[in-house]
Parts: C-alpha cells; structure tokens; sequence
C-alpha cells in the first residue's frame, strides 16, 4: 500500500515529524481545557462504565453497531442498523477472504472502522490541533482546533478524513467528513464517502479513562444511525509500528488455492 509513491510508514512519519514542529511553535493547550496527551489503551475493565454526558447526547435513532464477531461475518447480520437495499445487497456479496488477499491485506480501512479496534493511539495536544497517532495501520490523525470550516467537494477523501474539533466544557468533539468509502463493520457493509463522522471525548475525573462515542451518519447506506461507546485506559506504553506484510495476504491465497 503507498501514498503517492510513498509507502505507509514512511508517510506517517513524515507526517509526525511534521506536526511535532507544529506542536513546538503551538504547544499550550487551551486554556481550561482537559489535557488529553498520551498513550491510550482499550480499557475493558471499564466498559460496563457510561457517562451521561456522552449518552445523552447520542441521536435518538442512533442504535449500537455491534461487530459480532464470528456470526456477524456472514448472512448479512448488521445487528439493529436500517441498511439500505443496495448497500444490503453489495455487503452480501462479501466474503471474509476478500479481505486477506494480497492487494487487500495491508489496506488500511477508515477510522469509522479503525478507530474503535482493539489497538492503542497517543493523543498530542495544543491549543491549535490534536493528533491522533494510531497503531492500526501506523494511521495519523490531525483535528484542526483553529475554528477553521470543513474543506470544500474537491478536497480529497482519505482513511482519516478531515477532522474539526472544540470543547463543549470538558468534552471534545470532533466532527469528520471526506472519509473514503470503506468497511463499517466486519462483515462487508461499507459506508459511503458521503459519510458523516461525530465523536466526543471525554475523560473521567482522575484523569485514568477516555470514555468516547461515536456516530455514523451515512444517508446512501443508512435510514438510522449508527453508534458506538468505546473506553481508553490511560497507561504507560508505546506505539509500535503496525508494519503490515503483504506476503501474508499471499500464503492466504496460496492455500486457499490448494484447498480441495
């Protein structure tokens, strides 16, 4: 996988590299403004936990977008979401091998879909930006915090999108739209480039969890919306990089191609 001829990592170094200057020249963060900075690890210890702060502002026809794991990878479960017909029937076309072949196998999908997964991020803070360093797919994520507006049509869409953020008191929000088409769940239902992307991050008082929701609003593929309630443990750790094989797509087929 390359980015205009310039593999993945390569990329995303060269894109942190960059935003650290940045964060040098603007480093304060906001005045009043949590300090997010740092590593963030799934916390499954404390999903049971939800904040109402978060909840209440989920849409009222928002339902959970549940990845099912094993039963959601076949015969079209896409758990209480309203799929459109032809969203519907594109998504039952898809095979879980369709994703291990060699020129699959190392594309990363969307935050929409990446975001959520198991895998931790850092979060580097200033008053002017936010960035999202993911281990996925060594993906990096800029949240403008200037009060700049969304780009124009002709902006190009990408895996992260573009980001806009502000505080509503403690809680971050982000809202993020030209996203490429992708996989939203992991059984072949894709959202559209038209999507619509809205989190909100918000940290609990002792500063040890990130509780945060997301919303996907996709009028071509969704009557409702879907949603997500996602915790971060805030630990000690690094970022390693992903540094996805594509020769692993390769004995996939290799054997699939033995198989009687």
């Amino acid at each position: 996988m390359a980015i205009h001829g310039w593999p993945v990592r390569a990329a995303a170094r060269a894109a942190i590299t960059l935003l650290a200057g940045a964060l040098l020249v603007q480093s304060a963060i906001a005045a009043g403004a949590p300090n997010l900075e740092g590593f963030w690890w799934p916390g499954r210890a404390a999903q049971n936990a939800r904040m109402p702060e978060l909840t209440s502002k989920l849409p009222a026809n928002g339902v959970p977008m549940r990845d099912l794991g094993a039963p959601s990878r076949t015969g079209g479960n896409f758990g209480e979401l309203d799929v459109k017909p032809a969203a519907r029937a594109e998504a039952m076309k898809w095979k879980p091998m369709d994703e291990e072949t060699v020129s699959s196998v190392c594309k990363p999908p969307s935050i929409v879909y990446g975001m959520p997964g198991p895998f931790p991020f850092e979060i580097h803070q200033s008053d002017k930006l936010l960035v999202f360093r993911l281990e996925y797919y060594d993906q990096v994520r800029i949240v403008f915090m200037d009060g700049r507006p969304h780009p124009g049509p002709d902006y190009p869409h990408s895996t992260v999108g573009h980001s806009i953020g502000h505080w509503e008191g403690d809680t971050l929000v982000i809202d993020t739209t030209h996203l490429a088409s992708s996989t939203m769940m992991g059984n072949g239902l894709r959202h559209s480039d038209d999507v619509h992307l809205i989190e909100r991050f918000r940290m609990t008082p002792d500063g040890k969890f990130l509780h945060w929701t997301q919303t996907v609003e996709d009028p071509q593929v969704l009557n409702n919306r879907g949603v997500r309630y996602v915790v971060m443990e805030r630990k000690q750790g690094y970022i390693y990089p992903y540094d996805c094989d594509p020769a692993y797509g390769r004995s996939l087929e290799q054997r699939e191609g033995q198989s009687p």
